[in-house]
């Protein structure tokens, strides 16, 4: 899916390489009843949002086949879902009596778990409808079967469907399940083969991608270098785009101070797992002035079989891993690490390995670089995953999703829409900016990250287009489907809340960290290099799938400061600071109205070497296609970026 990476794939690795490289499903309002809980209807308990809205009368192409096989995930509800929703929201709200009175999974378990006699009254109708369960959970049940047992099963029809030039089947009607099994039964998933697929953005893996290059020239720090011979922009010369921020950078710019991390555990999720990355972390380490890694520091739990690897583009999952573990150590270089690879792209093994961090309680701290777009997301998925984030959030388990790195999603979509998972109420959505970080490690100015893009012209006299076409910035909007959470009551501007008009809604970003890869982060990863062989290199990147782990390092310091104490679910005390000096306040005009900025790239044109030539361009900044960074919260950096007293604020 969200780095901040196509719905097939529907990973978003938000990377950018200074365009952009390798997002999943939505959100529940905070306290409301789980998705899957949508009435009854003859009898049965119908289980909403399971019919897509792709599966339309005018693609469909007529019945499915009887014989056609079909693999589903049966969701089961639980023992209490309200009191789930309900208790999640109390322990993270600072005002509740609740706050921070955090259950262990066992507890989690034995209070919402599946019953084992939910789980044999749901195995029971399954089986009865001709379908073989082939495995159980505590938190669903998998079956196979011919479409005329599913079709039994779930009291629909399926019908095969035209999307996007191919032919996929569907249910034809909502599916339900027996009354017997209502309050067993949260949702079901499968019953449509169309891809779900997390956007970057045999069970062997492939090598690595083949080699990028920045070119340079380079500033080494904001502003350092600047070529006078080059086109004015706004006024004045614009300087060189920095190599790449590191860890000294990104700590002075986000109040690090003597914060380390010491004693916290940050989980990284992606889609399968880069044969390469303790060499490279430690390579990386010790070439750009990190912590070296401490033996078992960095460890991985990783499934036994990886599937779907040429439709989710395997390989392109390494860098991602890469730029999230070399990022959240950069931020926090004494907070343990442990990634979490997905056996796939698709939700169901995502799931799989969100539900491994929440079961075994494997860190306080969980960030995401992955996601798809809302008009991908369907309510069967998004019950699942806010089951999970709801039994974190009662554990003192918080997670972080980058927000995208397609602005309001226009130019990609032709939709103005939101990211999902960022858009669950239940998430911490992590926005965008551009960081511009001066001599001495002094903290400028940033920007929301939004960027137009003009090519030099043949003669050099000036920047063909100016100011360019837009060329990536960082996701946010208004949710059409999540109502606004309580959190947001009272900061969120109505004229953002009610964009669509009627009832407020679900605003993202919460939070915003550096994601503009022009002035981006420095990473290292061992690459194909031309001659077919591996080797290690080094180039600047962006996205906000470099803002979600940064953001998650500065959380692992503010967990540090509270003595370890969890934050957990973190979004009630992150708006509570709100308007405080815990916070930048970043604007698109930082250096005051008119006054827009600039930085010059040079890039190879084949990605690698100058034997192709370069190409100069012209990358403004804070310009977010529709979206703007403004005074207060904005819908591009949320309420800003942390501060010199952020992670002092949260000191015990």
């Amino acid at each position: 899916m969200r780095a901040s990476r196509t719905r097939s794939p529907r990973a978003r690795a938000g990377l950018a390489l200074g365009a952009a490289l390798p997002l999943v499903a939505g959100a529940l309002a905070l306290g409301a009843p789980a998705a899957g809980a949508a009435g009854h209807d003859g009898g049965r308990h119908a289980l909403a949002g399971t019919k897509p809205q792709w599966a339309t009368e005018r693609a469909d192409q007529g019945a499915t086949a009887a014989a056609t096989q079909v693999s589903a995930r049966v969701y089961l509800t639980g023992r209490d879902a309200k009191g789930l929703a309900d208790y999640a929201r109390a322990v993270s709200d600072p005002h509740s009596a609740a706050y921070g009175k955090y259950l262990s999974a066992a507890q989690v378990r034995a209070r919402y778990g599946a019953t084992p006699d939910q789980i044999a009254r749901v195995t029971a109708w399954l089986k009865k409808s001709g379908l073989a369960v082939t495995g159980t959970t505590s938190r669903y049940v998998t079956v196979s079967g011919d479409a005329a047992a599913a079709e039994r099963a779930f009291a629909t029809g399926l019908h095969n469907y035209r999307k996007a030039g191919h032919t996929y089947h569907a249910p034809s009607a909502t599916a339900s399940a027996p009354a017997s099994v209502a309050d067993a039964v949260l949702t079901v998933t499968g019953l449509d083969n169309a891809p779900r697929l997390a956007r970057h953005h045999s069970t062997e893996l492939p090598p690595p991608s083949p080699v990028f290059r920045n070119s340079g020239p380079f500033s080494t720090y904001y502003g350092s270098r600047t070529n006078q011979s080059l086109p004015s922009a706004y006024g004045s010369k614009a300087p060189y785009a920095v190599r790449g921020y590191t860890g000294k950078e990104l700590r002075a710019a986000y109040g690090a101070q003597k914060w380390t991390g010491k004693g916290v555990t940050v989980a990284i999720t992606d889609a399968y797992a880069s044969p390469t990355i303790a060499k490279d972390a430690q390579t990386y380490a010790a070439r750009n002035g990190d912590a070296r890694y401490r033996k078992g520091q960095l460890s991985q739990v990783l499934p036994a079989d990886y599937t779907h690897i040429k439709d989710c583009g395997a390989a392109g999952w390494y860098g991602e891993e890469t730029l999230d573990v070399e990022a959240l150590h950069a931020v926090a270089p004494q907070a343990d690490i442990v990634y979490v690879g997905a056996a796939s792209c698709q939700d169901d093994d995502l799931l799989d390995s969100l539900g491994k961090i929440v079961d075994g309680h494997l860190a306080d701290i969980v960030s995401n670089s992955w996601g798809d777009i809302e008009a991908n997301q369907t309510p069967d998925s998004a019950a699942a995953y806010d089951q999970i984030f709801q039994q974190g959030a009662v554990q003192g388990i918080g997670f972080y999703f980058s927000s995208g790195d397609n602005g309001d999603e226009v130019a990609n979509t032709g939709t103005k829409q939101v990211d999902t998972p960022a858009n669950s109420a239940w998430v911490t959505a992590v926005g965008g900016t551009s960081l511009a970080v001066g001599k001495g490690n002094a903290y400028q100015w940033e920007t929301g990250w939004g960027t137009q893009k003009a090519v030099l012209s043949a003669d050099g006299n000036d920047w063909t287009g100016f100011p360019g076409t837009f060329n990536g910035g960082a996701g946010g909007g208004t949710s059409k489907t999540v109502p606004q959470p309580f959190y947001q009551r009272g900061i969120v501007p109505d004229a953002l809340a009610k964009a669509d008009g009627g009832a407020a809604k679900r605003t993202v970003p919460d939070i915003a960290a550096v994601a503009d890869p022009n002035t981006g982060f420095l990473v290292g990863q061992t690459q194909t290099l031309p001659d077919g062989k591996l080797g290690y290199d080094e180039y600047r990147i962006g996205g906000t799938s470099l803002a979600a782990p940064v953001i998650a390092g500065v959380q692992a310091l503010a967990q540090q400061a509270r003595h370890g104490i969890a934050i957990g679910f973190a979004n009630p005390a992150i708006y509570q600071r709100y308007g405080t000096a815990a916070y930048h306040d970043v604007t698109d005009h930082p250096l005051g109205a008119g006054r827009d900025l600039a930085v010059v790239r040079v890039d190879f044109a084949n990605g690698i070497d100058a034997s192709k030539g370069t190409i100069t361009s012209l990358r403004s900044l804070g310009k977010d296609s529709s979206l703007h960074a403004t005074v207060g919260y904005d819908d591009v950096t949320g309420v800003g970026t942390p501060g010199a007293g952020y992670v002092s604020s949260y000191r015990r």
